[in-house]
């Protein structure tokens, strides 16, 4: 993987670049972008508005479309692939690992995909359709295929001067891999085993046998844990029959762990992972606009609620002074369990085995948490309104918004798991909906019952 470049250097490039620009210097620009690398280009694409981003792109060397295609987010680089013909696009293709192919044609239409892949020279077709029949985010799909395997009664000096003749290695190569003539993985061997052993030994005598290995559809996420578990710089994969079909290696799963974490935070904003900050301003519109209707819908629900008791709070407007305090805190309390559930839940620490102990857990956490916020609540208000009464009213409601808190911040993302949905995308609507309703009725219920007479809320 490319080496990241250093911020501040990527700016003053920036800079220098829109200065060029504006002054009509094209060829200078030209030049500039062509002792940059890959990483850095893409980065200043990313950083350029759609009309700069275009005449960039244009002036870029063709010979290095590929690498920095690599480099782009999903969002970007689908919008510079969807100017460029098909032929042109499968001649900038031919050059790309299977994984990043495999990715790049996934993110396109399937109009498009269809067009590239008749575009394509029969060979590179094959290795591209084989990648997108794994599915989305498997072993399959993200894998590379370049590998150098090796036949086990082949001698050491054999194959080091095989390699010397070959003068280069894929890249990420720490390991090579040991197949019959039918290729079926038996074992691997590592480069430092190569070089250290006796040149007369068979490949056999010195290579690792039962290798630990990734079966083709196991999912990225189960991956990323598997080489966090075992400290794998690569990982090969294999079918249902142990057949060699590639190797993952260590760059490819910094990215899934990259990924996930900008899922995870984008996600929570109702946003995609990938989301280009300078996209028109109608498309960004349309794509927020979604989520903001959710969360008007559940403000509406809350208001709801507040509407129930319009005369408690019309006779009481202290009420509607201290009415916000209650959802407020069982909303960031929730949301602490929230947080907290989802992230065991990507680590794999939450499972079937543990998730009713970690509920019990997170209830008892909620109601002593009800105990503390209560009291402190509750001897506030008092001392402030000088009303012992409402003081009590506030922490009834307090103990239990918090108690609802903690059981639906650790039993929504577990039940959303289930269901197959994400719990980062919708998790914290639906909680904070819960606390606000819950703190609202259990509030203005109680307030109610024991501050207003019944004869004051009729008119």
């Amino acid at each position: 993987m490319p080496e990241a470049p250093d911020r501040q250097q990527v700016v003053d490039q920036l800079e220098a670049i829109n200065a060029a620009l504006g002054s009509g210097m094209y060829v200078h620009v030209r030049k500039m972008m062509q002792h940059m690398p890959p990483a850095d280009v893409a980065l200043i694409l990313e950083s350029s508005p759609a009309r700069s981003r275009a005449v960039l792109w244009q002036m870029l060397d063709p010979d290095y479309h590929s690498d920095v295609l690599e480099e782009l987010s999903e969002d970007v680089r689908n919008g510079i692939i969807r100017n460029m013909v098909p032929e042109k696009l499968a001649e900038v293709l031919e050059e790309m690992d299977t994984d990043d192919l495999a990715e790049l044609l996934n993110g396109l239409p399937d109009k498009v995909v269809q067009d590239v892949l008749r575009s394509m020279a029969t060979q590179d077709r094959a290795r591209a359709e084989q990648a997108l029949s794994y599915g989305d985010g498997t072993a399959g799909f993200i894998m590379n295929t370049d590998t150098i395997t090796l036949r086990p009664e082949v001698t050491i000096d054999v194959i080091l001067r095989y390699l010397r003749l070959k003068n280069t290695l894929p890249e990420g190569t720490d390991t090579l891999y040991v197949t019959n003539r039918h290729d079926k993985l038996i074992g691997t061997i590592s480069l430092a085993t190569l070089l250290t052993s006796a040149p007369d030994l068979s490949v056999e005598e010195v290579m690792e046998e039962e290798p630990e290995t990734i079966p083709v559809d196991m999912e990225e996420g189960e991956i990323a844990k598997l080489f966090e578990r075992h400290n794998w710089l690569s990982a090969p994969v294999v079918d249902d029959n142990g057949t060699l079909k590639g190797r993952i290696t260590i760059d490819d799963v910094v990215d899934i762990i990259r990924e996930d974490a900008e899922h995870s935070m984008m996600s929570m904003a109702g946003l995609e992972d990938e989301e280009d900050t300078f996209a028109p301003v109608v498309k960004s519109t349309q794509r927020r606009s979604v989520w903001l209707g959710v969360n008007l819908a559940t403000a509406l629900m809350a208001a709801a609620v507040s509407n129930m008791f319009e005369e408690t709070l019309s006779q009481l407007a202290v009420l509607a002074i201290l009415n916000t305090i209650v959802p407020s805190m069982g909303g960031v309390a929730g949301n602490q369990t929230l947080t907290l559930v989802i992230r065991g839940m990507a680590l794999g620490h939450v499972g079937t085995t543990n998730s009713r102990w970690l509920i019990a857990k997170e209830l008892s956490i909620g109601l002593l948490n009800g105990l503390i916020w209560a009291l402190l609540i509750a001897s506030v208000v008092a001392f402030w309104k000088q009303d012992l009464v409402l003081g009590g009213v506030i922490a009834f409601a307090m103990m239990v918004n918090m108690i609802a808190a903690g059981l639906s911040g650790a039993v929504l993302p577990i039940a959303m798991k289930k269901a197959k949905i994400d719990p980062a995308l919708a998790g914290s609507v639906i909680l904070t909906t819960i606390t606000d309703v819950v703190g609202i009725f259990a509030f203005l219920g109680t307030a109610s019952i024991f501050l207003v007479q019944p004869s004051q809320l009729v008119r």
